[in-house]
């Protein structure tokens, strides 16, 4: 499938939210979402993972490699007895491009995480805290480290290096709460 006809099934699922497999340029491994939004080169998506919402995540059409929806009646079943998206709040962020993305998230206030993703282990960073300010081509971020210690620096994160953005997932905000 040519990346034109994934972004337009995409876009075409956004309204249904089905189940979606979507593989991704730097994840060996296929993930689970529910399509929220997209813009020319974004998108905006719900993460799931075995009958769990685990956070929203925006990221890069130009990753794509492949989508498929999934559609699977047994596990629609599962997931409408389960009712796991009762209390689920999709914030309204803008996808214009990433300087709008962060934009959006800087006034929701909330940390987040922001990646520059690689089958390479070296080239992949990883930050996570909060959005201190958005300039025109980058933003200032920041983070904390995995023993909860903020760093004194900001970082400077151009928006060019950005593979996803992800919010509102279990473990930054229960992180977030002890930091």
């Amino acid at each position: 499938m040519k990346k034109r006809e994934m972004i337009e099934l995409f876009r075409k699922s956004i309204d249904t939210m089905p189940l979606t497999r979507l593989y991704l340029n730097y994840d060996a491994y296929e993930t689970y979402w529910f399509p929220l939004g997209a813009s020319e080169k974004l998108f905006y998506v719900l993460k799931e993972d075995d009958f769990i919402i685990n956070g929203f995540s925006i990221r890069r059409f130009c990753d794509l490699k492949k989508i498929e929806i999934k559609d699977d009646k047994k596990y629609n079943d599962i997931l409408k007895a389960e009712k796991i998206f009762d209390g689920v709040i999709v914030p309204d962020i803008d996808l214009t491009n990433w300087h709008s993305v962060f934009m959006s998230l800087y006034r929701i206030g909330n940390n987040i995480i922001i990646e520059h993703e690689s089958l390479i282990e070296e080239e992949w960073e990883y930050y996570i805290g909060k959005i201190e300010k958005v300039l025109k081509t980058k933003v200032l971020f920041r983070h904390f480290d995995a023993e909860g210690n903020w760093q004194d620096e900001f970082y400077e994160i151009p928006f060019s290096s950005i593979t996803s953005v992800t919010f509102d997932s279990r473990y930054v905000n229960v992180f977030s709460k002890y930091v």
